[in-house]
């Protein structure tokens, strides 16, 4: 082998590769796989095969096989519950708006939905908090939604109908808005989902009004 032979070659496959990402779509998906064969030379293919392939590059964004159902699913539930929700936050002096932003943000809908912290049902319901409210099944739209959507009427209250504040508390617990001084806790979980709700509470009040 020359001297300098692996860097030459890898020089070759660097422009090879880049004459391979020019020539694709920008819109589409795709990828490209290196190959080294046996006598050290260098392959490229946009498939993955027998041997030592490695993944170089990828191009666009790929779409999850799950991802028609889950919004499909999603719909579904959310037309059952619906009537549900209208009726709970006519009862309790709610935003219809409101209760579904916090339940598409809590569990996209999805009345069995179980967070990694033991939160559960539509409006994502620790233990203790359903205990509280009486709600003696989490996975009971009916009662979750009620326990749900009356404890976030209390946090409301008890932070004088500041919105943001009330759902900081429905997300950290409103110990952790006193901690920090009636102010939302600097919790990138908690901000996020405050202005998750937020946005999707806009849409949901634009789209009423249409």
């Amino acid at each position: 082998m020359m001297p300098g032979s692996e860097t030459v070659r890898r020089r070759i496959g660097g422009v090879l590769l880049l004459g391979v990402c020019l020539c694709l779509p920008l819109s589409a998906e795709a990828e490209i796989f290196k190959y080294r064969g046996a006598d050290d030379s260098i392959h490229f293919t946009d498939k993955p095969m027998r041997g030592d392939y490695r993944l170089l590059w990828r191009s666009g964004k790929k779409k999850s096989r799950n991802s028609g159902r889950s919004m499909a699913r999603m719909r579904e539930n959310r037309a059952k519950v619906t009537p549900l929700i209208e009726r709970v936050a006519k009862q309790l002096r709610l935003h219809p708006g409101l209760l579904h932003a916090v339940v598409r943000v809590e569990s996209a809908y999805n009345p069995k939905a179980v967070s990694k912290k033991g939160a559960q049902g539509l409006m994502q319901l620790m233990p203790a908090t359903a205990d509280r409210y009486g709600v003696s099944d989490s996975y009971d739209p009916q009662q979750n939604l009620q326990g749900g959507a009356q404890y976030l009427k209390d946090l409301l209250k008890l932070f004088e109908f500041d919105i943001k504040l009330a759902l900081a508390a429905y997300n950290a617990g409103e110990n952790a808005v006193f901690k920090y001084g009636n102010r939302i806790p600097p919790y990138p979980e908690t901000q996020n989902y405050v202005k998750k709700v937020l946005n999707e509470f806009e849409r949901n009040r634009l789209a009423m009004l249409n």
